[in-house]
């Protein structure tokens, strides 16, 4: 590789992690936060629910990706065009391809990247994800971790505590169970606990009230009386895997007594076509960035930043690759219609390439999104402005 596109390639990477970490970050944070009640709700132990975080982040990359990709190439570019430094180049004599090269072997590196993430790291990432949750929400102390609150553990049946104590013992339960349409079973007792298997809760010292469809009421006082939750418990334990959750030879060859599977074969169709095509977008990004970014330009010339448009793009391609993916569970036509959107692009992107010319968006959108951009500099320049004579008095 010559100096000049180690150089680009230096600094596209830079930039890349630049944009990709804090990016990454924060959608991270966010999943994570709506998976706290993992913590306060079932009392797991901190180093649980940093596990459970640490699954989810395989999800979430190779969404970003694509993006960071596109914010790193029109950036450089950019920064690179307003210090002349693409001006030097064409009036060197260059070739093109001393730009384009690093950049699409970058964008080459990071689609394996996300291919082996999104199809092998992701589907078992998110396997022990669900394990976790299920065997989690499995265990009923987990489940009325809460204190003077009923709680719904299935269908038809309630429990509420007073007060939980160490060593899994349980004071002032009350459970209320409906399951059975020929009686309802109310038991009280001052004490109790779970069991270590989490399949029996053991009540100490209560009654039972057993009420029949015809109004009578039955009391039977007790010393101690095992409730089981064996069924409960054994339903909760067992993940149900869903078409994401699986690898790829899987969707490719899917188990025909699968049970979901056999609910919901559409969704393995339209995930395998998801797989093979997702992973080649940071491709099809770096060629439209490069596209809208990689010539010369007068600092003269009035024109969105190539990020924005580049940015546009990419979120418009992002959108109709998830509607088709989306589609392709009721209507198998739109499997086309995913494979040619990045094909199409990528042949688009080459073209204007090849001739040296820009993609523009249509006058009537560039306009009024200069408009919007103006504006919003304007009213930061006057919140600013009144802020510094604020300070000044």
């Amino acid at each position: 590789m010559k100096l000049l596109e180690t150089y680009i390639l230096r600094r596209v990477g830079q930039m890349f992690l630049v944009a990709l970490l804090p990016v990454l970050a924060i959608i991270w944070t966010t999943q994570v936060l709506q998976r706290i009640n993992l913590v306060t709700d079932s009392g797991q132990s901190i180093g649980s629910f940093a596990k459970l975080a640490t699954m989810i982040l395989p999800s979430i990359i190779p969404v970003v990706l694509p993006f960071a990709l596109v914010i790193a190439i029109t950036q450089t570019l950019t920064t690179m065009n307003n210090d002349s430094e693409l001006t030097v180049i064409d009036a060197a004599g260059a070739r093109r391809s001393i730009l384009i090269r690093p950049i699409l072997l970058l964008a080459a590196v990071i689609s394996v990247f996300s291919f082996f993430v999104d199809n092998i790291v992701e589907p078992r990432a998110k396997t022990v994800a669900r394990q976790m949750i299920a065997e989690t929400y499995a265990d009923l102390l987990s489940s009325v971790i809460e204190e003077k609150t009923f709680r719904k553990l299935d269908e038809g049946l309630y429990v509420q505590i007073s007060q939980r104590l160490a060593g899994r013992m349980l004071k002032g339960l009350f459970v209320a169970d409906e399951r059975d349409p020929a009686y309802e079973l109310i038991y009280y007792a001052k004490e109790g606990a779970v069991d270590d298997t989490g399949t029996t809760l053991i009540m100490h010292d209560g009654e039972v009230h057993r009420k029949t469809p015809d109004g009578n009421v039955s009391v039977i006082n007790f010393d101690s009386y095992s409730f089981d939750l064996s069924d409960m418990t054994e339903s909760r334990g067992q993940a149900t895997l869903k078409a994401s959750d699986r690898d790829l030879w899987f969707l490719f060859n899917p188990d025909p007594n699968d049970k979901d599977f056999t609910i919901r074969p559409q969704s393995y169709r339209a995930e395998l076509h998801r797989r093979l095509t997702d992973w080649i977008l940071p491709v099809v990004f770096a060629l439209f960035s490069l596209a809208i970014a990689g010539d010369a330009r007068s600092h003269r010339e009035a024109r969105l930043h190539p990020m924005v448009s580049a940015l546009g793009y990419a979120f418009a391609l992002r959108w109709a690759a998830f509607y088709a993916a989306n589609q392709i569970d009721t209507d198998p036509e739109y499997i086309a219609v995913l494979y040619a959107l990045p094909i199409v692009s990528s042949i688009v992107s080459i073209i204007f390439l090849s001739l040296h010319k820009r993609p523009v968006m249509p006058s009537f959108i560039r306009d009024r999104i200069s408009a919007s951009w103006r504006r919003t500099q304007e009213r930061l320049l006057a919140a600013t402005s009144r802020s510094g004579g604020g300070a000044a008095q």
